[in-house]
Order: C-alpha cells, then structure tokens, then sequence
C-alpha cells in the first residue's frame, strides 16, 4: 500500500501531466490550421502527418508534463521554497524552458531520423539547427513558456491554497454544501505570549513560520489537510476514515513531536527556546461548503470544530498535551504503546452535558 505522503504527491504530479496534453493538443490544431494542406514542414523539409503528430505530441506533452510534475513536487518545490513567489516563478519557468528546448531538438532529430533514415549524424541534426535558426520557432517557444508559467502558476496557488483545495474550486466538489464526518485537531503552542514578547514581533514570526513549517511534513505524511492557521494554532483535519486508519489522526501529533525534538539545535541556536504544543481531538459531521464572494473559501461548520477547540482549551488545566474526546477513544484502535488515561467528566462551553476526556501519551516517541 502507498504512503499517504505517495499518494498525495502523485495526485500533484498528474495535473501537471494533465496541463501539457491539453495545450499539446490544442498545439496540433493549431498547428494543422497554420500547415493546411502541407506535407512537410516549410522550413525543415520533415514530413507532416497530421494523424500522426495527433498521437505523439500530447503523448510526448504527457511525458514532459510528467517529468516536469516530478522536477516540481520531488525537487524544486523544496529547493526555492523560502524564495519570493514573483522569483520561484521566473527562475523555474527559466529551467523548465531550458529543458523544454533540449527536448524539442531531440524530438526533431528524431523525426528527422524517421523522415530521412538514420544515414548519418549531420543528416538528422541539420534539420534540428534548421528548425531553430527560423523566426516560427520563436512562436513556438513563445507557445511553451506560455504553458510553463501557466502550469507553475497552477503549482504555486495550488501549494498556497492547499493541495485539493483549488481542484475543489473547479470541479465545484462544495458548491453546494455537503454532510461529511471528519477529525478536527485544534494545536495551540504552549506559553506563546510569553515567547512572543522575549523575541519581539519579527523575531516571534519568524520562529513562527519555522515552526509551522516543520510541523507540516508530518501532517502530510499522516494524510491530514491544514484547515487554517489563526495566530499561533493549527486547525488539522481528517476525514474520518483516513483519520482512523493506521491512526493518521494520534501518530500525527506525536511525529509532530518528535519533528521538533530533532530539530531543537536549530531552534535554540535561533530563537533560544523550542516552542511546545498542545492539541484537542473530536470528530463528528460538518457540514463543508463554498462561502464569501470577494474571497472565496472552503468552509465547514459544525459542533465538532468548537467542541475540538474546547477540548484544547483544557490541556492546560488537566496538564495532557493531547487530549480526546470519549466519542473519539470509542473509535480508535490504539496499539500497547499509547497510554490513554480518563481525565473525567468535564463541562464544555456551549455544550447542556458533560463529556469525559482522555489524554494519550506515549513513552516512546521514537
């Protein structure tokens, strides 16, 4: 079975792939309406096929949408990542096309190999320098930049937005409301007032976005989606089946633990402190829908978002760092190494009934 972190990495490669068949075949049309009734391309003496380029440009568009797709998500997403968004654009679409070109000469000489026969070296390449020594090339550059910043442009809103989330928008998956049963986790930092005012603003934000940063690989690999950042807490959500299996929801907030404890050096060195966390966990239905008309957003509401905040709101008074619902406890199927203990009947703001509470630790993180 694949990683949540494999899958979600394929799902962001495909519509790279998905982006370059499209333009590529859009790229044939075009291509026949400029060339008629021609057999061979004017400048190059290549026989045109029509039928046959309808096959293999978008099949080659696919392979380089692909290719590209796992340039992007596998390296450069993580290389330029602290970049500004203007040059992450500019320096990857520069690669991209760069790579793009070397393709589109290897792809004509082997036309060219097809057309002519492979007799020698010179005779599959002068048709290559031909090809790009013409004005129409600029035209078809011009083309593939288009496609490159189109799809980089994708890949940035896609990561901002969250990966889903903008596939969500055009498909119109929530244009109307939809009833779904998902794992809400409120994450607080501990003692963040008192952080915020040794470091000052800036120094407390920049920890901040190390901190939000490093917590995130872990809430990839256990298929969690980042629901919202507000202040210093992190709204992490499941459906429920993909909370519960392999207990994505619980092992996520110990590997966030332990993402910090390893990387505790840098923070000490940096900001002289390693920021702590402490979590509330429930599940129950929402209701998820598209809301807003200057900004739009993905929205769910329902009990289970304000009973998960409260739940975090009394870690400090029980002293848990994770603490559960007994709705959530019923469901879960926790191995030895989790320690769940009662921490009793407890009043929730806005709830008429008590609800008892759980808190889970382990005595092995690693």
């Amino acid at each position: 079975m694949l990683s949540p972190k494999t899958v979600r990495n394929v799902k962001r490669v495909i519509p790279f792939g998905v982006l370059w068949f499209i333009f590529s075949l859009i790229y044939c049309v075009l291509e026949k309406g400029l060339l008629g009734q021609l057999e061979r391309y004017p400048t190059t003496g290549v026989a045109y096929n029509f039928y046959r380029n309808l096959i293999a440009i978008p099949l080659a568009g696919l392979v380089v949408g692909l290719f590209t797709g796992v340039l992007e998500i596998g390296y450069f997403s993580k290389w330029f990542i602290k970049m500004s968004f203007g040059k992450k654009i500019i320096l990857k679409s520069i690669i991209y096309l760069v790579i793009v070109v070397l393709f589109l000469i290897c792809l004509t000489m082997l036309n060219a190999s097809y057309t002519y026969g492979y007799t020698s070296f010179k005779t599959i390449l002068s048709p290559a320098f031909a090809f790009f020594a013409d004005y129409a090339v600029i035209c078809i550059i011009q083309y593939v930049a288009a496609i490159i910043v189109i799809t980089q442009f994708y890949a940035e809103f896609s990561q901002s937005i969250g990966v889903g989330t903008l596939s969500n928008f055009f498909l119109g998956k929530y244009h109307h409301p939809l009833e779904e049963q998902r794992i809400f986790m409120f994450l607080d930092m501990k003692s963040s007032t008192t952080i915020a005012e040794n470091l000052g603003h800036v120094k407390y934000f920049e920890m901040l976005r190390e901190y939000f940063f490093d917590l995130s690989e872990a809430v990839i690999d256990y298929a969690g989606t980042i629901y919202q950042y507000a202040g210093d807490e992190m709204i992490i959500c499941w459906k429920l089946k993909e909370g519960l299996r392999n207990n994505n929801s619980i092992n996520c907030f110990f590997a966030m633990k332990r993402a910090l404890i390893s990387r505790s050096e840098k923070y000490n060195q940096q900001f002289g402190v390693l920021p702590g966390f402490k979590a509330g966990l429930h599940y129950g239905m929402v209701t998820a829908g598209e809301i807003g008309s200057l900004k739009k957003e993905i929205v769910f509401t329902g009990d289970v978002l304000n009973t998960s905040a409260r739940i975090q709101g009394l870690c400090n008074q029980h002293n848990a760092e994770l603490l559960v619902s007994a709705d959530m406890v019923k469901v879960l199927q926790l191995p030895a190494k989790y320690i769940i203990r009662s921490v009793g009947e407890n009043m929730l703001k806005g709830r008429g009934k008590a609800m008892e509470l759980f808190s889970i630790t382990t005595d092995s993180l690693y």
